[in-house]
């Protein structure tokens, strides 16, 4: 008996594997059409670039091993270091800002459940050298014309905050440990309101504290619109932020200026409970999610300024996303919005005897480097059985070679959607298309 595939792991088989290819071929053009230029890294990578650049979380979820010289590597649970040591090897013949996008194979070993598994496929977007909130306005921009392009218009949205805000935060109720609390605060959605309350109290929030804070995260209900934060930010400082909370109050304001004449203050946020899971994010972090779906996060993003230092890289201020597939894959397939699959075949060449199948051939073969995608029956089939295969190929047309009708130099072209046919000359089939 065949082994099925592994736990956490999927077959792509057709049409799903080009549904996919699809998706991507559109996710890299609105990429390059925003300024950016793909980047590919390696697949496996030394596991000490893991231990301390991505947090407890993402080391401890790697697929770990020795290879044959007994050194600790791994399978890659994240792109983000691995463009942090390319750019580092650049950095002195690079010029910035860098705008670079990667499409990769992510391994993590963790839990599999509906948007997750233990292999998948992540697009990620990276601004490096861009200091201000030019760098994430630029991409929740690219971000917005992605998932346009793809499909998801009016599906989704984006919920923003700035770390420094939620450390801010944090202070006014008495947390002692930040990164204890910020785990707390990034399962604030998936978590009932007791246990949130019981992790909050575990980060030193007193029982009061506790519950003065769900209720300021409940307030803000789906998130704070552009319009009303001004006035929400406003009374956060009014209730003593400190100055490193009120930089990011600030860095907020121009961030949410500029997604206005981005076109995106339609689908943007200010969220107090985003704060993002890796330990590298510095300031500003944002998630896109599912307007409907109760809110499902698609993916995230932020601001990671001091990591290219941690790779003995120069000072470099950076920001990124990562889109995973699977979750892009519920959302739009909830829509009806999921691509067909391989695009459909322009032309099915069909002959009425087998005897005609090398000239069938030599047609396909013309049509193909004319740019037109082509083929034909290999297995002696009846004419049509050959046209039902046309048909199940979605072929624009089958141009049918031997009919009786048709003259010594010329082929019957038919059309498969109206069912109209007419002769044409045999040297015009790349021509006539």
């Amino acid at each position: 008996m065949t082994p099925p595939a592994l736990r956490g792991f999927r077959d792509y088989p057709p049409p799903e594997a080009g549904a996919r290819s699809e998706l991507r071929r559109r996710m890299r053009s609105a990429a390059r059409r925003a300024g950016y230029t793909e980047l590919e890294t390696p697949s496996v990578e030394s596991f000490e670039l893991y231990q301390t650049k991505s947090g407890e979380g993402i080391a401890a979820q790697t697929w770990l091993f020795h290879d044959k010289g007994d050194r600790p590597v791994a399978l890659v649970p994240e792109t983000t270091p691995s463009l942090a040591r390319v750019y580092v090897e650049r950095a002195k013949s690079e010029p910035l800002p860098v705008k670079w996008f990667t499409v990769s194979k992510i391994w993590r070993y963790e839990e599999p459940q509906a948007g997750r598994l233990r292999e998948f496929l992540q697009f990620n977007l990276d601004l490096l050298g861009v200091p201000g909130v030019e760098a994430e306005a630029d991409l929740l921009a690219t971000a917005a014309l992605l998932l346009d392009d793809v499909g998801a218009q009016g599906l989704y949205a984006f919920r923003i905050n700035d770390r420094a805000v939620a450390e801010g935060i944090g202070r006014l109720f008495g947390v002692k440990e930040t990164a204890r609390f910020f785990r707390a605060v990034d399962r604030y959605r998936d978590i009932p309101p007791a246990e949130f309350e019981g992790e909050l109290g575990a980060a030193g929030v007193t029982a009061d504290g506790a519950r003065e804070l769900a209720q300021l995260f409940h307030s803000t209900g789906g998130g704070v619109p552009p319009p009303e934060l001004d006035g929400f930010l406003q009374r956060l400082v009014e209730r003593g932020l400190d100055e490193k909370a009120r930089a990011g109050v600030t860095r907020l304001k121009a961030l949410f200026a500029l997604l206005e004449p981005a076109g995106l203050a339609d689908r943007v946020v200010f969220d107090p409970t985003v704060v993002r899971g890796l330990a590298y994010y510095t300031s500003t972090v944002f998630e896109a999610y599912a307007r409907t779906d109760g809110g499902r996060a698609i993916f995230g993003g932020g601001r990671y300024d001091h990591l290219i230092e941690l790779f003995e890289g120069p000072p470099t201020p950076a920001s990124g996303l990562a889109v995973g597939e699977e979750r892009l894959e519920i959302l739009l397939k909830a829509a009806g919005r999921w691509p067909e699959g391989e695009p459909p075949l322009h032309t099915y060449v069909v002959v009425v005897a087998p005897e005609l199948t090398p000239e069938a051939i030599r047609l396909v073969q013309e049509l193909r480097r004319a740019g037109l995608s082509a083929d034909c029956d290999l297995l002696a089939r009846s004419m049509s059985r050959q046209l039902k295969e046309a048909a199940r190929r979605r072929a624009r047309r089958a141009l049918i070679l031997g009919l009786k009708e048709a003259g010594p130099e010329s082929i019957v072209e038919r059309d498969l959607e109206s069912g109209g046919q007419r002769e044409i000359p045999r040297h015009a089939a790349a021509r006539s298309a």
